[in-house]
C-alpha cells in the first residue's frame, strides 16, 4: 500500500514538474515584441524572423503578408499582396496608409524581401519583418508553396 502511495505522489510530481516546464518554456511569441533578430539599416530597422517564427505569428495573422518575389515562383499560404521587390516603392498604395502596420516580406531566398525590407524602412515603415531564408526556408522546414 505505501508503494503505490509513493508511486502515485511520483507521478504527481512528476506531472506539476513538467506542466510548470510546458508554462516556463513555450514562450508567448504572438505579441512578437521578443522574436526575430533586428536588422539595423539607414532610416531604421526591420526584423529576420525564422520560418518557425512565421508559423507561430500566422496562427493570430495581424500583418500584411507580401510576396516580392519575381518573377512569380509560388505563395506561402495566406499570402495577401505580391508586389515585385524593385517596385515596392511605387506601390505603397497597396500596402495602405499605416506606416506603423506589420508587414511581412518574403521571397525565394530573401535577397529580394531584404533589398524591399531596406526600401521600406527608408521610406518611414516601422514595423517590417522579413523571412529568413524565404521560400527556400519555408519548403526545407516542410511548408508547402501554392503554386
Amino acid at each position: 500500500m505505501r508503494n503505490n502511495i509513493l508511486k502515485a505522489l511520483f507521478v504527481l510530481a512528476m506531472l506539476g514538474l513538467s506542466a510548470c516546464q510546458a508554462s516556463n518554456s513555450s514562450t508567448d511569441i504572438s505579441s512578437t515584441t521578443d522574436i526575430g533578430k533586428e536588422i539595423k539599416v539607414n532610416g531604421g530597422s526591420y526584423k529576420d524572423i525564422s520560418v518557425s517564427e512565421l508559423l507561430v505569428m500566422m496562427e493570430n495573422k495581424d500583418f500584411t503578408l507580401v510576396n516580392v518575389h519575381i518573377p512569380f515562383e509560388g505563395d506561402l499560404p495566406e499570402t495577401d499582396l505580391s508586389i515585385a521587390y524593385d517596385t515596392i516603392g511605387q506601390n505603397l498604395d497597396k500596402l495602405g496608409g499605416n506606416k506603423t502596420g506589420k508587414i511581412v516580406l518574403y521571397c525565394r531566398s530573401d535577397r529580394m524581401s531584404t533589398i524591399a525590407a531596406e526600401e521600406l524602412v527608408k521610406l518611414g515603415y516601422s514595423n517590417i519583418w522579413n523571412l529568413d531564408g524565404g521560400m527556400v526556408a519555408w519548403e526545407q522546414a516542410g511548408q508547402s508553396i501554392e503554386k
